[in-house]
Parts: C-alpha cells; sequence; structure tokens
C-alpha cells in the first residue's frame, strides 16, 4: 500500500466528512478491558435500535478480533465495492455491518498488523463506505484506550457519545473508569454506562446470584458524574444467541435480559433526544 499524497489525503478527508454527514447519530461503544461482553451489547444495541424501525450501521473496528459477523449469523458475507464506494453488509431491514472480518479469505486468518496500518484501514471505512442515510451508526471498539478507539474518536466529527461497558467486579470497573477519562480527554460525550454481567438468576430456583458483585458501574458513573444506562444480567441462552448468529433482543424477546437491553436502549435514545441539537426557528 502505497503512501497517499497530500491532495489525496485531502480528498480523503472530504469524503470522510461527506459520508459522517448523513448519519445522524454517532455512538462508539468502548471498554476498559476485554471480556466485559462489549461485543455482544454493541450487537444487540445495533439489532434492538433497527427493530424499532431506525436505519443502523454497526462498524467493527476491532481489527485483531472482529466477532460481529459471527454474532449477527453473517460470517460468509463479503465486502464488495462499487461506483460510490465499499458496500456494506445488509444483515436485516434497516441494519447494515461493516468488519475487517468481511475482507479475510479465511475465518481462521490472523491480522498482523502494526497501529498505523489500523489507522489507515479504520479511517478508510470511515471515508469510503457507502452507509447512506442513517439513524445510528454504532463503532464497536477494541478493548483499551490505543490505537482503534483512539482512531474512531479523532477522526468521526461530531461524535454523539461514548458507551463504556463494564462488569461490576472492581478490577473492569478500574479499567471502565479509564475510559471515561479517555472519552473527557477527547472532548467526547458519554452517552453513559452499562453494568453488563450484573447477577444470574438461577433458571430453577430462580435466586439471585451476584458472580461478579453488583453496583460498581452504577457507582463509577455517579462519581464521574455521567449517565447510567442500566444493568444487564447473566443468562446462558447468551451464548447460544450469539453462537447461532441472532442477537438476544430478539433470540430470547421478553426474556428479564432481553427487557435489559431494551431499557438501556430507551434511555439511550432518551440521551440523543436531549442532546439533539435545537433547530433555530
Amino acid at each position: 500500500m502505497g503512501a497517499m499524497t497530500e491532495e489525496e489525503r485531502k480528498e480523503q478527508d472530504k469524503r470522510l466528512k461527506e459520508r459522517m454527514s448523513h448519519l445522524k447519530h454517532k455512538i462508539v461503544v468502548i471498554s476498559g478491558k476485554g471480556g466485559v461482553g462489549k461485543t455482544t451489547v454493541a450487537v444487540n444495541l445495533s439489532y434492538g435500535l433497527a427493530l424499532r424501525g431506525n436505519r443502523v450501521g454497526i462498524l467493527d473496528v476491532d481489527i485483531h478480533g472482529p466477532n460481529i459477523a459471527k454474532m449477527l449469523g453473517i460470517e460468509e458475507r463479503k465486502l464488495t465495492g462499487s461506483d460510490t464506494g465499499i458496500e456494506p453488509i445488509y444483515v436485516m431491514p434497516g441494519l447494515k455491518a461493516v468488519s475487517i472480518a468481511f475482507l479475510l479469505e479465511d475465518k481462521d486468518q490472523p491480522v498482523i498488523w502494526r497501529g498505523p496500518l489500523k489507522m489507515i484501514t479504520i479511517k478508510q471505512f470511515l471515508s469510503d463506505v457507502n452507509w447512506g442515510e442513517l439513524d445510528y451508526l454504532i463503532v464497536d471498539s477494541p478493548p483499551g484506550t490505543g490505537d482503534e478507539p483512539l482512531s474512531v474518536c479523532q477522526l468521526i466529527p461530531d461524535v454523539t457519545g461514548a458507551v463504556i461497558v463494564t462488569t461490576p467486579q472492581d478490577v473492569a470497573v478500574l479499567d471502565a473508569r479509564k475510559s471515561i477519562s479517555f472519552a473527557k480527554k477527547l472532548n467526547v460525550p458519554v452517552a453513559g454506562v452499562i453494568e453488563n454481567m450484573s447477577g444470574f438468576v438461577c433458571p430453577y430456583c430462580k435466586k439471585r446470584i451476584d458472580l461478579f458483585g453488583t453496583g460498581g458501574g452504577e457507582k463509577s458513573a455517579r462519581e464521574l458524574n455521567v449517565p447510567f444506562l442500566g444493568r444487564i444480567p447473566v443468562e446462558p441462552d447468551i451464548v447460544k444467541s450469539c453462537d447461532c448468529g441472532r442477537p438476544f433482543v430478539d433470540f430470547k424477546e421478553g426474556s428479564q435480559t432481553a427487557e435489559s437491553i431494551n431499557r438501556i436502549i430507551d434511555n439511550i435514545t432518551a440521551y440523543v433526544k436531549r442532546n439533539e441539537p435545537q433547530e433555530s426557528l
């Protein structure tokens, strides 16, 4: 891949701004720590928003561990190009997806790249994907505060908000607090904190068991003066839904976990509505 000329960079920046201007709300999903269910949350938020009649895109910028293709049941699909750019993968009415997984010849193929190449790829996704008009773009970032989330937050103009995903235990909450500080340092509004894996209801005795503790995410949100969006409990069928490519919000509609996700979507849409720029009369 050759270096771009100054003229080519300017043209790409122009395309990026033009593409992003057609995406009404841009939500970046981040976590300070891996293994907290961030991608599961991002996929279910996207799917749930689309089920409500929104036009939604989900962009996977986890270059080394892209999982949204698996969770959406579209692993075998490939990205294609057109005269207007890269065409996203159609998932269902109202939902499109883009991931580097759609460019790999083999799902077991690792992406062994250093930071600069990852940043080039992310910028190309943002500047060249033909999303069309969207109500929401959900960006699923890898854990931490490194190249990928940094690139996304710096490249996307007017990010609507960052959603931070954590589990209740102290080690995850510690990293989630860093993610909140990361967003604030980049002047990205924090839409709120989601406490995932917050309690397990035994399917036999119906007793609630706090496997990882409870309340850590809510406490941190309160202390750092950002919204708390809600808790999502652990449910064994989440594993089945992720593996079969049918998001839980649809796979187990009416379950306690699906209801929790829908309440979180309510809180995110309320946040978006409160923070929409007021049209001048």
